[in-house]
């Protein structure tokens, strides 16, 4: 007796081109699920971690020198100074002192001037 194998349990194949040898490979249900890449914008700072914000030291359309702190994000009994990128101008400030954060929220923008 043939058991009918439904549509979205079917094996995929694709092509893998490797010095211009082509396999046949599958592809793994992690590897379908997966995130896709996206691009780190060098002005943009977000949450690495879920933490609190214990301190900020800019306000929106300050202007900041490359190095200088913006806000202190603690984490795991840590303290993280999240210093700016480049010089620039303050361009959006999206948290307060005190405010929980969960990992990859926007904390400060800078525009370079």
């Amino acid at each position: 007796m043939k058991k009918e194998i439904p549509a979205d349990k079917k094996i995929k194949f694709e092509n893998l081109i490797i010095d211009n040898i082509k396999y046949k490979t599958t592809l793994t249900q992690k590897y379908i699920n997966r995130k896709p890449y996206h691009e780190i914008v060098p002005g943009i700072m977000t949450a690495f971690i879920p933490g609190t914000i214990t301190e900020v030291f800019v306000k929106e359309g300050q202007k900041v020198a490359e190095g200088d702190p913006l806000v202190v994000l603690e984490a795991m009994k840590m303290l993280n100074e999240i210093k700016a990128p480049f010089d620039g101008e303050v361009k959006q400030l999206a948290v307060v002192s005190g405010q929980r954060v969960s990992k990859n929220q926007l904390l400060v923008e800078v525009v370079s001037s």
